[in-house]
């Protein structure tokens, strides 16, 4: 229901478009084009008379702030950050949502449209150049202007402070180390070996069906491993796929049973409608102190006007872009609803899977849209989605992503799915030429800002009929191209799904396949890619991300042991085939060796003998001092006594009388001999056997050894 005011500049409107079976919005919504510059605010109330007075009052306001710059105020509002009103250079998003009256999950990126019959007035189909959610507010301008001053007042003083830190930091800032170099070469290398090694499948959940999907990756080329589609009965959802858990859950179930997906790993995407996606512009700031300003909720409470508790949220970001001149940079902000995650999580675990990514459908469907090599000029074109339950356009300008939301009424949307190219329906042909006039306003927008033209749109439906509607945009959409957007055209389907893949419109399988491609970012690899490849609302990401790192760092060092281990065998089995070698070499001269050696040996056996026979004589002569001839005497008869069977090898003389004679025999009787003839000299006294044992080692010959104890007969 649409009223217009004030010589029909300012617009009043109830939002028509549903969420979970309930209006987004009760409230009556105002916008107006002021200065140039299209602005919107909600009213706070479902009282059109209460609605026209705050409204028509908030819109003089802004106009007399625009009339007359000088004002302080207008500085504020010109910020694109306002708390209720939002401003966007070249046409901005214009739909709200009061959280406060209808508790709904916040959306994102919403045109409106006037009236059906009727010319839209001051485009107000718009796309929104940095994409950003509609301002929420149950509070009217009037009441709410001086809490929205002193928000600014708080916002330009942060902004303030950070941009001063950052400009004394960045003042003593010095050249990055070798060292943090490498750590950066490195941590890019092991990100891309973690993310080749991961292997996670693609689930796709809508009102209409589920698909499954895992890829693999050979030469540059992917591969459709496996696939599935199984549609749903509609009946059991009841338009909310959230409220028959226990039946996906099952549906889901037979869906990988029949692809034979055996990973228990997967990535989910959320509806469009169900993400608040926008990019923001902040002061500059290191990773460390980002991180500080979002664990005190400062940086997105300055940021991001969120009507609801930050704490209910599920928020993503990632730097874009770091603009050092302006000492300004770019982040992505993704939030959707906790209550939202959890049970599309939910729905996964209780089919016995782990979710460990969850995207937002428009970017999925992006990614997939990355990954066909063939497309050329992949900057010169957009995706749009045609469908019951999502219509937005996406285009992705250097990483920022610029979504407009295609506004359609439920009966509009019902009227679309029924539409053939020979139906003779006026009206739905007029939802078809609003329905265009929403895409050229958003295509104008985006060439014109960046000077970009668009040739090509992909078109991604659930609809059976999207190439009859494809035909009627053409008729409206004359000097851009339209095509159903085929994810399977750069991919290797193998035979056994063929028939799976066999479909006329091949675009159902994009979202499905846009997560296939995804993987888990353990290491920060996206960092290195791009922002929209990275999107992960679940909440435990983290917990997630560590569990992957530890199992991959922990497989990784088990790989580097056995890859330690295998070179240390490699470089043993070289060595040693050097070795062979060499010793081949030196063999071929061994007989010449060992003659040589055995002659050598025999002489210096030979010379040993010598040696120590002469060692012996010399050792049993130093016993005896030549002065002493009766020892002298002594001496020589006990040598005469040796038998020639006998070889005595030690004489102990203990200065008097006494001698120890040890040796070594071949038989008991030698020795016998030996004493005999020992007893028999005169310098003798008497001579007896001490000691006999037999000779070990293997010269002994059985030789027995002895010991021979004689008495001297000595003058005194």
């Amino acid at each position: 229901m649409i009223h217009r005011f004030k010589d029909g500049k300012l617009h009043v409107y109830i939002r028509q478009d549903t969420y979970k079976g309930k209006l987004k919005s009760e409230n009556w919504v105002g916008r107006a084009s002021v200065g140039g510059k299209q602005r919107i605010i909600s009213s706070g109330t479902t009282d059109l008379e209460k609605a026209r007075e705050i409204l028509e009052k908030w819109y003089d306001e802004q106009v007399e702030l625009a009339n007359n710059p000088s004002q302080k105020e207008d500085n504020y509002l010109n910020e694109n950050n306002g708390e209720n009103t939002l401003e966007v250079e070249n046409n901005l998003e214009n739909s709200t949502t009061s959280k406060e009256s209808s508790n709904l999950e916040p959306i994102q990126n919403i045109s409106s449209q006037t009236n059906v019959n009727e010319k839209i007035n001051n485009n107000n189909e718009n796309q929104v150049s940095n994409p950003v959610e509609a301002t929420k507010t149950a509070e009217p301008a009037s009441s709410s202007f001086a809490s929205k001053i002193q928000n600014k007042l708080k916002f330009n003083l942060n902004f303030s402070l950070f941009k001063k830190k950052n400009e004394a930091s960045g003042s003593n800032k010095k050249k990055e180390s070798p060292l943090v170099n490498f750590k950066k070469l490195f941590g890019e290398k092991i990100s891309q070996a973690s993310f080749a090694s991961e292997e996670i499948a693609g689930i796709d959940i809508s009102n209409e069906s589920i698909k499954v999907a895992q890829l693999s990756k050979k030469d540059d080329k992917w591969i459709l491993e496996k696939i599935s589609l199984r549609l749903l009965d509609k009946a059991k959802i009841n338009e909310n796929i959230l409220e028959a858990k226990d039946y996906v859950a099952d549906e889901l179930k037979l869906a990988m049973a029949n692809a034979k997906i055996s990973t228990s790993n997967v990535a989910i995407s959320i509806p469009v409608t169900s993400a608040i996606i926008r990019v923001v512009t902040s002061p500059l700031m290191s990773d460390e102190e980002l991180q500080k300003a979002i664990e005190t909720d400062s940086l997105w409470e300055n940021l991001v006007q969120l009507t609801d508790n930050l704490n209910e949220y599920s928020i993503f970001h990632q730097i874009i872009s770091r603009n050092s001149k302006a000492n300004t940079m770019e982040i992505l902000f993704v939030a959707s609803k906790l209550s939202d995650v959890n049970a599309y999580s939910s729905i996964i675990k209780k089919a016995g899977l782990n979710p460990v990514i969850m995207d937002v459908k428009c970017f999925t469907i992006k990614n997939a849209f990355d990954n066909s090599l063939s497309i050329e000029n992949k900057a010169n074109n957009a995706l749009l989605e045609v469908g019951k339950d999502d219509n937005y356009l996406i285009i992705v300008h250097d990483n920022i992503p610029i979504i407009t939301d295609i506004f359609l009424r439920p009966n509009e949307k019902e009227a679309l799915s029924n539409y053939k190219i020979d139906s003779l329906l006026t009206e739905t042909d007029s939802v078809i030429r609003r329905y265009c006039m929403q895409l050229k306003q958003a295509l104008n927008d985006y060439e014109n800002k960046y000077q970009v033209k668009i040739n090509s749109i992909k078109v991604i439906s659930n609809l059976n009929n999207v190439e009859d509607l494809i035909s009627a945009f053409k008729k409206n959409l004359i000097n851009t191209g339209l095509q159903v957007f085929n994810p399977l055209a750069e991919v290797l389907v193998p035979s056994y799904n063929q028939e799976k893949t066999n479909l006329n419109n091949k675009s159902i399988y994009t979202s499905v396949l846009g997560l296939a491609y995804r993987k888990l970012d353990v290491f920060g690899y996206y960092k290195f890619v791009t922002a929209v490849k990275n999107i992960n609302l679940l909440p435990n990401r983290e917990a997630v991300k560590k569990q992957n790192k530890m199992k991959f760092l922990s497989g990784f060092a088990v790989k580097g042991m056995v890859g330690g281990i295998a070179a240390l065998y490699i470089f043993l089995m070289v060595l040693s085939f050097f070795q062979i070698r060499s010793n081949n070499e030196k063999l071929k001269n061994f007989d010449n060796v060992q003659m040589e050696f055995d002659k050598i040996n025999k002489e210096n056996i030979q010379v040993t003998k010598k040696f120590n026979d002469m060692t012996k004589t010399l050792k049993l002569g130093s016993v005896v001092n030549s002065n002493q001839i009766e020892s002298y005497r002594a001496l020589a008869q006990i040598t005469r006594s040796v038998p020639q069977r006998v070889q005595f090898t030690e004489l102990d003389y203990n200065g008097k009388d006494t001698v120890i004679i040890g040796g070594k025999a071949f038989s008991d009787q030698d020795i016998i001999n030996f004493v005999s003839n020992l007893n028999e000299k005169d310098l003798i006294a008497q001579a007896s056997l001490q000691a006999m044992n037999a000779v070990e080692g293997q010269s002994a010959n059985n030789q027995k050894g002895f010991k021979i104890l004689c008495k001297l007969k000595l003058n005194s």
